[in-house]
């Protein structure tokens, strides 16, 4: 089906008739609204669309989008989403998941999805706990966070998701907020357009278990001067009266005031494309250091590597094209084979 035979999609198509069973006022509700509304305008059949979770809150999610979905187990939604992907190329493969899914049990299948570049759009929920279990802490949880399971505060440091996909050279990675709904909705669109792995942290608020989890960033009076928003070719500034900027100290990021002969000439001009991850390195540990800001947008988005379905689907032909169509009978009798009689 071409594009421009497509039906006029509505946020409405991507909606089912599931009762959605998330705690009122849960960060996930505002997500929903934002991937159901954008995806009608991404010019894709309905049915190309196929929403992969693991375990948790946010992994509920393929029950109420109205595309193809599974529901797999614990950890293991980018293992089954780079099946598919290989197997269909064709299909647009969203996977959702949480802070304790990925990040846990699943660190290691994101890693690898990451470092191999497939062509998946990643979705990871990071509420800072673990939520449908009832509130034990997460690899996110802050140092010293008191949960039901760590009652003497947790003895772990936190994983950084942006650094960590960083550092598994994932070719696209990006941080919004539940409720910063225009932010978010820009930030799915560039990971939809991206074409290879696209990672997306959003910020988001457990309100039964880790309430306030991201309030220093959310609260109205705080946001323009907790939060820089990262813009491909601009100086990174922020404050309520933009009077703020971060720029370049040796090795380092710090913030300084414009004003007294310092322009915005002086500052960091974000570079998105930057083939290298340092500098992006940089932004994602920026936060950590005391008097810098939380950068939310895109961190880096570099297009140069291919896709690990297009060099497995290139590697079949190649071997097709020399040796003809493969015989499954013939793979399932080669080699040590035993039979088993009663």
């Amino acid at each position: 089906m071409s594009t421009a035979t497509l039906p006029a999609y509505t946020k409405k198509d991507f909606q089912t008739d599931q009762e959605i069973r998330w705690c009122p006022g849960c960060g996930d509700y505002a997500i929903l609204s934002a991937v159901q509304s954008v995806f009608p305008e991404l010019g894709i059949p309905r049915e190309k669309f196929v929403v992969i979770s693991g375990i948790g809150c946010s992994s509920r999610f393929p029950y109420y989008v109205n595309t193809f979905g599974f529901h797999t187990i614990h950890g293991r939604a980018p293992a089954v989403a780079t099946g598919l992907k290989v197997a269909r190329p064709d299909l647009e493969v969203w996977v959702v998941t949480g802070d304790g899914d990925s990040l846990s049990i699943g660190g290691n299948h994101t890693v690898h999805m990451l470092r191999r570049n497939v062509g998946l759009k990643v979705l990871m929920f990071n509420n800072r706990i673990y939520g449908l279990t009832k509130g034990q802490y997460s690899p996110t949880s802050e140092f010293g966070k008191k949960t039901k399971s760590t009652p003497y505060g947790a003895a772990d440091r936190p994983f950084n998701p942006i650094a960590l996909a960083l550092g598994a050279n994932a070719t696209f990675v990006a941080r919004s907020v539940d409720i910063f709904q225009q932010h978010l909705k820009d930030t799915l669109r560039k990971a939809a357009a991206h074409q290879g792995s696209a990672y997306v942290e959003i910020l988001q608020n457990c309100n039964i278990f880790n309430d306030h989890a991201w309030e220093s960033l959310t609260e109205k009076d705080a946001r323009s001067e907790h939060v820089v928003q990262l813009e491909h070719g601009k100086p990174v500034v922020f404050g309520k009266n933009r009077d703020k900027g971060v720029r370049m100290n040796g090795l380092d990021l710090d913030v300084v005031s414009l004003g007294n002969g310092i322009t915005e000439r002086d500052l960091v001009v974000h570079n998105e494309q930057d083939p290298r991850p340092a500098y992006a390195f940089l932004l994602a540990h920026m936060e950590e250091q005391s008097g810098l800001p939380t950068p939310i947008g895109v961190f880096r988005s570099w297009n140069d590597l291919p896709r690990y379905e297009d060099t497995i689907t290139s590697q079949i032909r190649d071997v097709q094209s020399k040796r003809g169509p493969g015989d499954l009978s013939k793979l399932l009798h080669a080699g040590d084979t035993w039979e088993v009689r009663a």
